[in-house]
């Protein structure tokens, strides 16, 4: 039977990856991405019990991730606009996908996080709703609106 530091390690050989790039998406914390990912794991350690009982453990360090986010933010106290894209997305060549990502960007914060946590992070309604800590039934709401927005932002027709 695993302890509990050895089912965090494994946690962390899993996660890690996937969490490193949910940080590194985020303009204004790309450079301290390897710092946000040790004190998401060590605030899972600090609240083990928790990430054992949770219904997915993947959405619960999602969770823990996007706190360690929005505090890092506030510490850095952004003022101006973040941009929209990231380095990766400039080097893209495909011209269908400028127009899908302004569409995304237009989107209400709440609709376009769902969203970006449906399609990047590849997680189930459910694990949504625990990272957002709101029902699922908002969940399945937000998606649908922001899928009904993008469909008729870029096929008006």
């Amino acid at each position: 039977m695993d302890t509990q530091l050895d089912q965090l390690e494994r946690l962390y050989r899993e996660m890690g990856p996937a969490l490193l790039g949910f940080f590194r998406r985020q303009p204004a914390l790309a450079g301290a991405a390897e710092d946000l990912l040790q004190d998401t794991f060590v605030r899972a350690l600090k609240r083990i019990d928790r990430l054992q009982t949770s219904v997915s453990q993947r959405a619960y360090l999602f969770g823990i991730a996007r706190h360690v986010c929005i505090d890092a933010l506030r510490r850095l106290r952004v003022v101006e606009e973040l941009p929209a894209e990231t380095p990766a997305m400039t080097q893209t060549t495909d011209e269908r996908l400028e127009p899908m990502r302004q569409a995304i960007s237009e989107l209400p914060e709440t609709q376009r996080e769902a969203l970006l946590l449906k399609l990047q992070q590849e997680l189930s309604y459910v694990e949504i709703a625990e990272v957002l800590a709101i029902p699922v039934g908002t969940v399945r709401s937000r998606l649908h609106h922001a899928v009904l927005h993008l469909r008729q932002t870029l096929n008006p027709s």
